[in-house]
Parts: structure tokens; C-alpha cells; sequence
């Protein structure tokens, strides 16, 4: 009975104490226009890890140029003409820059897809420092919090994966979607320029043969 008491009068305190870091996984879906080139910023800490994640979605061609750029204005990562990448970086403390260039086409404007997925920013050392204030007296009723929060995390980490592939999957999804349409387009068209070719060429084949039975001659006067 007293360890139960002692259970119910630390138990508020646990469920308070998780207090689990947002979500560092962001994705962004934006127009490019031809012609243009388009960057944007992060910045990161010392010792993290940066993953990014594109794919083209729609636009002639499927492709576009990216790089990734350090704080010190350092090439980490240049894809030339590429449909879609997958790049990790071990980051340190600045602002890194990564940029979407669709200069190389003069009518073609892209629709692009891409995810951010920043690891080890700090958030999470914090949290278990949280749990660890409340270990104390937890031995009594043979639980251990770190045992707990490793569960948790694993959970939570799974989650996260899980989220991150039903986006990837979305994107793959628009793509498909986007080329079956353009095909779908391209397929009407031709057909009618075939079935009006065909129009055409049986016109003629009927005015060919109408003239073989004319009668060309002349009567004399």
C-alpha cells in the first residue's frame, strides 16, 4: 500500500515531464519558374546532421540543378539536371543555403518537392535531463524511467520514419500522377492528328479513284 501511495503521488509529475521537442522534419512543395533560381536557408548547430530530400514533380523534363552550400559559401553537394537527390551533411554552427536552379530552361517551369530532416539540434538531451529528476525512489516499485524513455523514443523515432515515408510516398504519388496525365495529353493529341491524317489521305484516295473513271474525252465538233 505505501508504494502504490508512492506511485500516485509521483506519477503526475511523470507525465508532465516528457515534454517531447517539435517536429525537425519539414517538407515544402513550390513552383520554379524557367529561367529562375531559387534558394533558401537553415541553420544549424555544431555536430548535427542535415538530410534533404527533392524531387521534381512536374515540368518538362523532370530535372533541375541543385547545390548545397556551407556557412563558409563551400560547395557541399551539386546535382547538374537531376530529377531527384538525396543528400546528408555532419553540420556545424551557421547557416547553410541550398538552391534550386532552373535557369537552363527557357519555357519549362518546375514544380518541386523537398524535405528537411534535422537530426541531433539539442532538443532531446534536454528531456531526458527532465526524466532523470524523477528517478529517485522509482527502484522501490522495480521501474526504471530510462527503460521507459528508451521505449518512448524508439516509438517516437518510428513514428517519425514512418511520417517521413508516407510524404516521400505522396511525392512519388504527384509525380506519377503528373507524368500519367502529360502522356495521357500527349496521346489525345497525336491521335487526332492521326485520325485527321487519315481523314485527309482517304479524301484523296476517293478523289484519285473518282478521276480514273471520268470520262476525259473530247466530243469533236
Amino acid at each position: 500500500m505505501a508504494a502504490l501511495r508512492l506511485l500516485l503521488l509521483l506519477w503526475p509529475p511523470l507525465l508532465g515531464a516528457a515534454e517531447f521537442s517539435p517536429s525537425l522534419d519539414s517538407d515544402f512543395t513550390f513552383a520554379l519558374p524557367a529561367g529562375r533560381r531559387e534558394c533558401f536557408y537553415q541553420p544549424m548547430r555544431r555536430a548535427a546532421s542535415l538530410e534533404l530530400e527533392y524531387q521534381v514533380l512536374d515540368g518538362a523534363g523532370l530535372d533541375v540543378d541543385f547545390q548545397l552550400l556551407s556557412p563558409k559559401g563551400e560547395t557541399l553537394v551539386f546535382d547538374e539536371r537531376k530529377s531527384d537527390g538525396v543528400h546528408t551533411v555532419e553540420t556545424e554552427d551557421g547557416d547553410y543555403m541550398f538552391c534550386f536552379d532552373n535557369t537552363f530552361s527557357a519555357i519549362s517551369e518546375k514544380v518541386i518537392f523537398f524535405e528537411l530532416i534535422l537530426d541531433n539540434m539539442g532538443e532531446d538531451g534536454q528531456d531526458q535531463e527532465d526524466w532523470k529528476k524523477y528517478v529517485t525512489g522509482i527502484d522501490l516499485l522495480d521501474m526504471k524511467l530510462e527503460d521507459i524513455l528508451e521505449s518512448i523514443n524508439s516509438v517516437k523515432a518510428r513514428l517519425s520514419k514512418s511520417v517521413q515515408i508516407q510524404t516521400l510516398l505522396r511525392a512519388f504519388e504527384a509525380r506519377d500522377r503528373n507524368i500519367q496525365e502529360s502522356n495521357f495529353d500527349r496521346v489525345n493529341f497525336w491521335s487526332m492528328v492521326n485520325l485527321a491524317v487519315m481523314v485527309v489521305v482517304s479524301a484523296m484516295q476517293v478523289y484519285m479513284l473518282k478521276s480514273l473513271f471520268e470520262d476525259k474525252r473530247k466530243s469533236r465538233t
